[in-house]
């Protein structure tokens, strides 16, 4: 826990399309924290892999890809996340569905995900971090002042994911979305050690049917301290 002097370590944790990428933000704003995507560093190295022709199963190529690749977050004006990879903004590109498509298997390659986990460590280690994604509470973080599971039914995720796409210009289908997320869904759940996984200590919070600022009142009466 906290030692009175340091600001808090939230990690939070959760499955593809719960809304845990957009609350992290918004915590992180409103408690005046860094906002850590980590989700948003692996998809960089996903989209260079992408344009380097480098196969998602290629674990060998993407370890080496991953040590001579610089990705580098930046707070952005609304408190999330500019993502620059080797210097370039690529903020809108590594959300485009190629790079979801294959992000779940290169953020398994071990020592690329082990020289991320590093990064994300020293970016954490004074405090006053919001950091999400898979495996933040269990592995990344274990000593996280707050923990949180953030997850909504897979038909409340598809939908978001649609409406999503949609708004950024792309072709979506109900039915197709949701059949990527199961999968990918049954990807992050299997990873060993870097598993998607619910914490006997974790906050659980079900987003389906909520908006976002109940969501993020419940979250920071967690957060606050006592």
């Amino acid at each position: 826990m906290t030692d009175g002097t340091r600001e808090l370590v939230i990690a939070m944790d959760g499955p593809a399309g719960a809304g845990k990428s957009t609350v992290a933000r918004i915590v992180a704003n409103r408690l005046g924290y860094l906002y850590i995507d980590t989700g948003a560093m692996y998809r960089a190295l996903a989209l260079k892999a992408l344009r380097l022709g480098i196969p998602e199963t290629d674990a060998a190529a993407l370890a080496d890809l991953a040590d001579a690749t610089e990705v580098e977050l930046q707070r952005a004006p609304d408190g999330g996340n500019r993502v620059l990879l080797d210097g370039e903004d690529v903020t809108a590109e590594i959300r485009s569905p190629a790079v979801s498509a294959v992000v779940s298997q290169v953020s398994a390659v071990p020592r690329l995900r082990q020289r991320l986990i590093e990064v994300q460590r020293s970016m954490a280690r004074a405090g006053g971090v919001v950091m999400d994604g898979r495996d933040i509470g269990s592995y990344v973080l274990p000593d996280a002042d707050r923990k949180f599971y953030i997850t909504a039914s897979l038909q409340e995720r598809a939908r978001r994911r649609v409406a999503q796409l949609r708004a950024e210009g792309h072709e979506a289908d109900l039915a197709a979305v949701e059949a990527e997320i199961a999968r990918r869904d049954e990807q992050d759940m299997n990873k060993g050690v870097h598993s998607l996984v619910q914490l006997p200590e974790s906050i659980v919070i079900d987003t389906t049917g909520k908006r976002v600022d109940e969501v993020v009142e419940e979250i920071l009466r967690h957060c606050r301290r006592t």
